[in-house]
């Protein structure tokens, strides 16, 4: 677990706590209240602090989220009015020692519950080891490698690198330089590989003739009128809260950054199609895993040079890892990628907000919404 970067104000009334929790699942934030003692969780984040003074929960309390800077406030009353709690700043004495378990639940909903967010039974170890987090110096940034939707992120796996193993195959990503990615995922390939699982599905290929004949949502959109299509992709309500709850946002892309963008997306939609046809448009809790493992720009944090790459590249993980290895699969989801961009960008929003609630209900993975998805949702939606 990290411990985030906090601070910590009064007034005579109240004490406010700011906790910085960037890529924190904004519809998991527990609270816990016991006089002198406050605890926060909110994965992968974990704070326990020691107060100088006593706060109360009466009614009275305020939580708030800006999803965009990653910022949780709570303001709570303290306990005895005009009270001036001493220490404040001392940061390092507030991380409580071991002690008891003791406490009294808050939990704030931040954000509502969706359907498929799990829910954990095993009650929280609040006794975890906390240590004061030091930013980076401004040096040590500037030496770090770029990613996320038109490379703008770095530093994120600095801290989260434990959280996101499962998450990426990458390792080390904020120091590993585009051709290192490129050549350890051209590695990983070559051994991930087994020529028994494809020559199996290539000669006893029953079920991979019927995924063929299977007809995604997309196979009725037309593929030389865009605006006649366009008509035709609905949105259902779900997908229209989804769109509701983005922050709106210009991207200032040069040109290089646009044209990765244009490829990442690209390979993410072949990702899409080829497990939409796998599994007939039922998604399941390998789904998420899939879409990432299948894309080199999610799993790799790759930057493709020409749409050749992309095809090469998906067309090689279509082969070494899911579960159903045949070139006709590869060649019909390049098909099929083709009909959807060919459709318009309707088109191509509902298949970045199904995968966006993928990611968004499985547990690590709603972080590449952070990095990728939620960008991608918002920009797809105004560009050209």
């Amino acid at each position: 677990m990290i411990t985030p970067v906090f601070e910590l104000i009064q007034d005579p009334d109240f004490l406010v706590l700011t906790i910085r929790v960037p890529y924190a699942r904004t519809s998991e934030f527990d609270i816990y209240i016991d006089g002198e003692d406050f605890k926060f969780y909110a994965k992968p984040y974990f704070l326990r602090l020691s107060l100088p003074g006593r706060i109360v929960e009466d009614g009275r309390e305020k939580a708030s989220f800006d999803i965009d800077k990653g910022i949780f406030t709570l303001r709570v009353a303290k306990e005895i009015t005009g009270q001036h709690f001493e220490g404040l700043q001392m940061l390092t004495s507030l991380l409580a020692p071991k002690g008891s378990r003791s406490a009294k639940p808050l939990v704030e909903e931040v954000a509502s519950k969706t359907a498929g967010d799990e829910v954990e039974d095993e009650e929280f170890d609040w006794q975890l080891e906390q240590h004061v987090y030091v930013e980076s110096s401004e040096e040590e940034l500037k030496g770090l490698q770029k990613y996320g939707f038109g490379n703008a992120r770095s530093g994120v796996f600095c801290r989260l690198q434990e959280e996101l193993n499962d998450v990426i195959d990458l390792k080390d990503p904020d120091r590993a330089t585009l051709p290192m990615r490129r050549e350890n995922r051209l590695a990983s390939e070559t051994s991930a590989f087994s020529q028994d699982h494809y020559l199996s599905d290539l000669f006893e290929d029953e079920s991979i003739q019927n995924l063929l004949k299977f007809q995604p949502w997309w196979s009725e959109l037309s593929q030389t009128h865009s605006q006649q299509s366009l008509s035709l992709v609905m949105f259902s309500e779900e997908e229209k809260e989804q769109m509701r709850k983005f922050t709106n946002r210009s991207y200032h892309l040069d040109k290089q950054s646009l044209h990765h963008v244009w490829l990442s997306l690209v390979d993410i939609i072949l990702a899409y199609t080829y497990e939409v046809r796998t599994t007939e448009g039922e998604f399941n809790v390998e789904s998420s895993w899939t879409i990432r493992k299948l894309s080199g720009t999610l799993s790799w944090l790759e930057n493709y040079h020409s749409l050749q790459d992309v095809l090469v590249s998906f067309g090689r993980r279509a082969l070494c890892y899911p579960l159903y290895r045949h070139f006709s699969l590869v060649t019909t989801a390049v098909q099929d990628a083709a009909r959807i961009f060919q459709a318009g960008k309707s088109c191509i929003l509902k298949c970045l907000l199904d995968i966006h609630r993928i990611f968004r209900e499985n547990d690590p993975a709603y972080i590449l919404n952070d990095l990728y998805m939620t960008d991608y949702c918002v920009w797809i939606q105004k560009a050209k």
